[in-house]
């Protein structure tokens, strides 16, 4: 089970810790504001009311013990960089941050954060890139060459299965999950048959990504 220290209990903080906990993985949730902790405290493994600036704070809930950090103070740089700066101190293996802009993304990776993330910034790019692709419903970036996008099924792949379609062979893609109502099949065999109204999750470098919304 991986463990991971949620720092800031604002709506990202809160809801990434409650995720990770409904994942199955150990969470600790922190926060100075006493209410914050009190409103996530039957969600997650543990929360308590403490001060990530200080170190020693740190030091006595274990925060090196943990697989990975979560720095989710995004309105206070003074604070966002003492917390972080902290857990690189006391060797957290993993220390994630939200940044409120790009200057705060600069001083946080000056600082060491192994991921640096600006949520307002991505949602409003994965909006742009599905809104500007037709048909996808969702998108992520992996990298500059790489994402998965929810697809509505071709109508030429209904009542096909997977093997049929050699879809990894002809397109280079991979189906991750199909998705149909409230349902949803992660790694399909290759005898899984292809309905009409299912979302497939999928798996491409670009230019197959964007071969595939063409069928």
């Amino acid at each position: 089970m991986k463990s991971y220290i949620i720092i800031g209990l604002g709506r990202f903080g809160s809801e990434v810790a409650r995720r990770l906990c409904q994942l199955g993985c150990e969470v600790l949730a922190v926060d100075t504001d006493s209410e914050l902790v009190q409103a996530i405290s039957d969600d997650v493994t543990h929360a308590v009311v403490a001060d990530a600036r200080d170190k020693s704070v740190l030091r006595a809930l274990g925060a090196a013990s943990f697989d990975c950090a979560v720095v989710a103070i995004g309105d206070s740089l003074a604070d966002s960089v003492l917390a972080t700066m902290n857990l690189k101190e006391l060797g957290v293996p993993r220390v994630v941050c939200k940044a409120h802009d790009e200057t705060h993304r600069q001083v946080l990776k000056k600082l060491g954060a192994d991921q640096i993330v600006i949520p307002e910034q991505e949602q409003a790019y994965r909006l742009a890139r599905s809104l500007s692709s037709q048909n996808v419903l969702d998108y992520i970036e992996l990298s500059e060459d790489y994402g998965i996008i929810d697809l509505p099924t071709p109508e030429s792949w209904v009542g096909k299965d997977l093997k049929g379609l050699n879809i990894r062979a002809k397109l280079g893609i991979n189906i991750l999950a199909i998705k149909k109502e409230q349902q949803i099949t992660v790694s399909p065999a290759a005898d899984h048959v292809i309905c009409k109204g299912d979302i497939l999750v999928i798996l491409g470098d670009t230019a197959a990504l964007k071969a595939v919304q063409k069928l």
